[in-house]
């Protein structure tokens, strides 16, 4: 939970404790200098990390491989990830206390699916990390008042096994099916896969098309965020320093003539996708399409939403092609190139991949209204 990306603090230095053992252990040849031992106390270590040497410790993990290591083979400085305080709450209370310490950066735990890469790459590198896995009152997925319900502790693959989930909103089952490995659903959180706020996650592309919401607690209190507010960028959410982010609510498929789509391009399969849809789609009484829109998988800095009605307003549910919502798709976006795909790829993916989620979820639609 809470591992969308932030920059390493550097100001003032850094004080951390750690077990004399542990300090012990990693204390090599070529190594920490002005890190070492300042002071102990039953048996624990402090060391200081200066505003200097933290800057040079996330050169050398950003840098090239020759560059992190020293003459004796040694990883100059610290090791990755850098020293780190640990906190594991018994409650939800306590680890609001954790999160809310000052002066302190702290990341949350659940499934480290994503924080811990980031972590060892000094992509994030936080003060304090808060490991949530004993809140079992936070493990849950239900339904309720026309809500999929997914607790902050819920893996990818509890969600997926729901059968109460699936049948309310069976886009959860359609995109999880493409989230990374099935070790990774293992372990990795859905709410924390959204909170990540990854451009190419499936999870926030489905909470933006559903128009969901990320229930957040603090010290001071809880409050309900809509997910057109919450991605702010890539690895960027709205959730503040000193919160936890602890429930999403994904709506209900509320109309009885909708359908559900999603599909995905990736090089391999469990890759980040090179371009996704998730769609949905509903009839008018006459079996007509009454409307459509869908949301982008790395077609942007966060998920992209698009109204598809004025491209498919009217049109039969049986028709097996939808070049009017394809062409609307690449005029709308202009992603930016970079080592996977050009812009013209994407483009093109867009449109592709618009017309297969659209078909599946019209599918789906005339299913409902026959059966």
């Amino acid at each position: 939970m809470g591992e969308h990306g932030q920059h390493a603090r550097w100001g003032g230095g850094l004080q951390i404790e750690r077990t004399a053992s542990h300090a012990e252990a990693i204390d090599r040849p070529g190594g920490r200098g002005q890190n070492r031992p300042q002071g102990a106390a039953a048996g624990r270590h402090v060391y200081h990390i200066s505003h200097h040497l933290a800057q040079q410790h996330f050169r050398h993990a950003v840098g090239s491989v020759p560059s992190r290591y020293g003459r004796n083979g040694w990883i100059a400085g610290l090791v990755k990830p850098r020293p780190v305080g640990y906190a594991r709450p018994e409650s939800v209370a306590e680890a609001l206390a954790a999160l809310a310490a000052p002066d302190v950066e702290a990341k949350v735990l659940a499934g480290g699916q994503s924080l811990v890469p980031l972590m060892s790459m000094r992509l994030a590198a936080p003060d304090l990390v808060v490991d949530i896995n004993r809140l079992a009152e936070l493990s849950y997925v239900r339904v309720t008042d026309g809500q999929v319900c997914v607790g902050a502790l819920a893996r990818h693959a509890e969600v997926l096994a729901s059968p109460a989930a699936a049948a309310a909103q069976p886009l959860l089952r359609k995109a999880l099916r493409f989230v990374a490995h099935p070790a990774i659903r293992n372990r990795g959180t859905t709410v924390g896969s959204i909170v990540h706020a990854d451009p190419a996650g499936e999870m926030p592309a489905v909470l933006a098309v559903l128009s969901g919401t990320v229930r957040v607690a603090s010290s001071g209190g809880e409050r309900s965020i809509p997910a057109s507010e919450f991605f702010l960028g890539p690895l960027e959410s709205a959730v503040q320093p000193g919160e936890l982010a602890t429930e999403v609510q994904f709506p209900a498929l509320a109309r009885q003539a909708a359908g559900t789509g999603f599909t995905e391009i990736s090089r391999r399969r469990g890759d980040y996708a090179v371009c996704g849809v998730a769609a949905i789609a509903w009839l008018r009484t006459d079996g007509r399409i009454a409307g459509a829109k869908a949301a982008y998988l790395s077609m942007g800095p966060c998920p992209a939403v698009l109204d598809l009605t004025e491209a498919v307003e009217g049109a039969a549910a049986d028709s097996r092609s939808f070049p009017a919502a394809a062409a609307l798709a690449r005029e709308r976006f202009k992603p930016t190139p970079d080592i996977h795909a050009t812009e013209c790829y994407r483009r093109q993916l867009a449109g592709v991949l618009t017309e297969r989620a659209l078909t599946e979820a019209l599918a789906d639609a005339r299913e409902a209204v026959n059966g």
